[in-house]
């Protein structure tokens, strides 16, 4: 379908998309930054029925890119001339007044809050102070995630969070995703949906979507580059460039990075690029194409028992350093959407492709080539409808995809014999639709239902081992309801009850000697039904988000039996996931050193997770704790903040109780406290600068484990996390 970004093509296809926008930027004008803003109060209060009906001008003002910026606007960063925002890619002050008429738990992540002031590797650095969301390195770009306990028995790659870039799915059509296609430098902000909250997506798993929104031609200060560079061979070269002509305006942005790795046989590099070109008819008709383009090379060092984890963490499994397990992946994803606003009413529509080569040598030689395509429409109404506001959408998603599946025998990193061959297709058409209804003037009953038509084909190629071909279709709905309560303008309440639903991927299935034989056709979808209740807000010197959950599972996808040391996916009985996810922002200090109108600050960061996962009168495990999430996690980070752009101070991440790592509840991790230092300068100018410590104390400690449904002390199930590490970086814009 599409050419595979060869060895050499990520610099060739950035020099086309630099040649694109250089075109579209010779009369570059930019509108007034977003970056670095204080985000405005979030304020959906409904229009009462004496309001008079907006008129076209007063709707495109209210969507332009003039928002207030941060009391410190350096003198040497020039505004250039205002020029018409993206009318389909919002600025992050609009996505945050989108994303919060959600009754739900939902985050927004701007580029602002990681970007400048840390390294900015991996998606751990992003999402860090999302509570609610478990995400921890691997080895390289992998990552463990986990929201809400989605995927807490997927060992490799990702199952449960749907992840989008741009909205174009990342996840392939039968569920499973990865991180090594994800550029943190890349975006301009991340919108996180947690459980059913990601309907808009017709997202249909425990743990929701995320979508990572690049930015446009049109945003402010939209060209620069950076350098970053530190442990254990770390280095990255990024660079962005953009701008608008008329009607026409690009963005492209790019990376290469590479690092030897904390632990042996863990080298990887990488090259990534980005980039959108978009026309606007008018200000209420615009359209827009995408490029994605990844190159990743990656040694894997593998998991590792409890106590090598423990005394030599630098240590690779042998068996991996043996067969030189990797995982490769190349990826090119185009896609284009359209936004059309009709008065009071806005339609999306749009297609996208992707062609992704997988060459992962670890137990076998698996070759894999994936070919994705779908599309996707919606249509958003909001309007004052017999004196009541009432927003409606509605929307359709489809993905479609084939795996050309080859395993062969793995020679030491080379292939040998051919073990197994199918094509795997997967058919997705789900279709939603949500009302939420303001019976006050600051109360909305929400409602919703999605429906989700799914199938699972595969065709063996290989039949000396008998026929592995099969086919399951799944029709499956999903409603929920809430209520939305806007307090003040800068206080929401919520709560909401949700279903979800997941498909299970080609990957789930259980056989091996002496447990049962299930193939992937018997695997159920898993279903859960989830109630919430929060409350969110955001102050001068004071956000907060509060949200407590409770989830019945039918049918989880979790581990219940095991052969050579490897997890079989099967459907438990009856799960429960509930916890509590708490986040705060706060001045604890003002007027330090620095008193007036830009006082100085020393300000808090905390994010905590208490999960509670467990079984439901299990007929094996009982009542038993879920293996393979910390119970408490706590992340935070004590800044001193001058009005100059000046910054430093410590932060700590604390797993206080160990958990289990098998279902039985035999073996734990190991609690753990790491301690990290920063400082830095961001003043919203053309520079900025960071040095970061990680990991001071150069503990040992387990960061992520794989599960099992029986282990012993000598499991191989455990990753050891990154010892003391320094990183420093440098980055203009203009």
């Amino acid at each position: 379908m599409f050419n595979h970004l060869a060895l050499g093509g990520g610099s060739a296809l950035c020099g086309a998309l630099a040649t694109i926008v250089a075109i579209v930027s010779s009369s570059t004008a930019s509108a007034q930054s977003n970056s670095g803003v204080t985000l405005p109060p979030v304020t959906v209060t409904a229009p009462k029925s004496s309001q008079p009906k907006p008129k076209r001008a007063t709707r495109s003002a209210a969507q332009s890119n003039q928002a207030p910026r941060r009391a410190r606007v350096p003198a040497q960063v020039a505004v250039p001339a205002t020029v018409p925002a993206s009318l389909m890619v919002a600025t992050a002050q609009q996505a945050l007044r989108e994303i919060q008429q959600t009754p739900g738990g939902v985050a927004l992540v701007t580029a602002d809050a990681y970007k400048n002031s840390t390294v900015a590797n991996t998606i751990k650095d992003v999402l860090d102070y999302v509570p609610g969301v478990f995400v921890q390195p691997k080895w390289g770009d992998d990552t463990r995630l986990s929201i809400r306990g989605s995927s807490l028995s997927r060992n490799f790659h990702l199952r449960g969070v749907q992840l989008y870039m741009d909205g174009i799915p990342i996840n392939t059509a039968d569920g499973y995703g990865d991180f090594q296609e994800i550029d943190p430098t890349a975006y301009k902000y991340v919108e996180v949906f947690k459980g059913g909250n990601a309907l808009r997506f017709g997202a249909n798993s425990l743990g929701g979507a995320i979508n990572f929104v690049t930015p446009t031609g049109r945003d402010p200060h939209i060209n620069g580059a950076s350098v970053d560079f530190g442990a254990f061979g770390y280095r990255r070269l990024q660079a962005n460039a953009g701008g608008t002509n008329g009607p026409w305006d690009g963005f492209v942005t790019a990376s290469t990075q590479a690092a030897e790795g904390f632990r042996d046989h863990s080298f990887g590099q990488s090259t990534r690029v980005s980039g959108n070109v978009g026309y606007q008819f008018s200000p209420d008709f615009e359209t827009r194409f995408y490029l994605n383009a990844n190159e990743v090379r990656q040694r894997i060092p593998g998991t590792v028992t409890k106590m090598s984890a423990l005394t030599s963490p630098q240590t690779a499994a042998p068996g991996n350093i043996a067969l030189d397990q990797q995982r490769n992946i190349d990826t090119v994803r185009i896609g284009n959407k359209t936004t059309m606003r009709f008065d009071d009413t806005t339609v999306e529509f749009g297609a996208f492709g992707v062609d992704r080569h997988l060459m992962h040598p670890i137990f076998q030689w698996l070759d894999y080539h994936y070919l994705d395509y779908g599309g996707f429409a919606r249509v958003t109404d909001d309007r004052v409808i017999g004196g009541f506001r009432n927003r409606l959408i509605a929307g359709v998603n489809l993905l479609d995809g084939s795996i050309d599946n080859q395993q062969f025998a793995n020679l030491g990193g080379q292939k040998g014999a051919l073990l197994s061959s199918s094509i795997d297709r997967s058919q997705n058409t789900s279709v939603y639709v949500e009302d939420s209804f303001y019976f006050l003037p600051n109360v909305a009953a929400v409602a919703g239902t999605q429906f989700l038509y799914a199938t699972r084909d595969r065709q063996d190629r290989f039949l000396s081992d008998g026929d592995q071909s099969g086919r399951t279709e799944f029709n499956l709905w999903s409603p929920k309801g809430g209520l939305l309560w806007q307090i003040d303008p800068t206080w929401q309440a919520y709560a909401n009850v949700s279903r979800s639903a997941e498909v299970p991927s080609f990957g789930e299935s259980a056989n091996g000697p002496g447990i049962p034989t299930i193939p992937f056709t018997s695997i159920l979808p898993q279903t859960a039904t989830t109630y919430e209740i929060g409350t969110r807000g955001k102050r001068p010197d004071f956000t907060w988000e509060l949200t407590a959950y409770h989830a019945q599972i039918r049918n989880e996808l979790l581990c219940l039996y095991s052969a050579f040391g490897n997890c079989n996916v099967t459907n438990a009985d009856r799960t429960m996931h509930q916890g509590i996810e708490a986040g705060t922002g706060v001045a604890l200090f003002k007027n330090v050193i620095t008193r007036g109108d830009r006082p100085d600050k020393i300000w808090l960061n905390l994010a905590y997770t208490l999960s509670d996962f467990r079984f439901d009168n299990d007929p094996v495990f009982g009542n038993n704790l879920l293996p393979g999430a910390p119970r408490h996690f706590v992340r935070a980070e004590l800044l001193y903040k001058h009005p100059s752009g000046f910054y430093f101070g410590p932060n700590l991440e604390w797993v206080p109780q160990a958990y289990y790592v098998d279902s039985a509840n035999t073996l734990t991790t190991e609690p753990y406290a790491i301690y990290g230092l920063k400082a830095g300068f961001d003043n919203d100018g053309p520079y900025s600068a960071y040095i970061e410590a990680r990991n001071i104390a150069n503990k040992a400690y387990i960061a992520s484990a794989s599960i099992i449904d029986r282990a012993t002390p000598n499991s191989p199930l455990f990753e050891p996390g990154t010892g003391r590490a320094v990183y420093a970086g440098f980055k203009v814009r203009w």
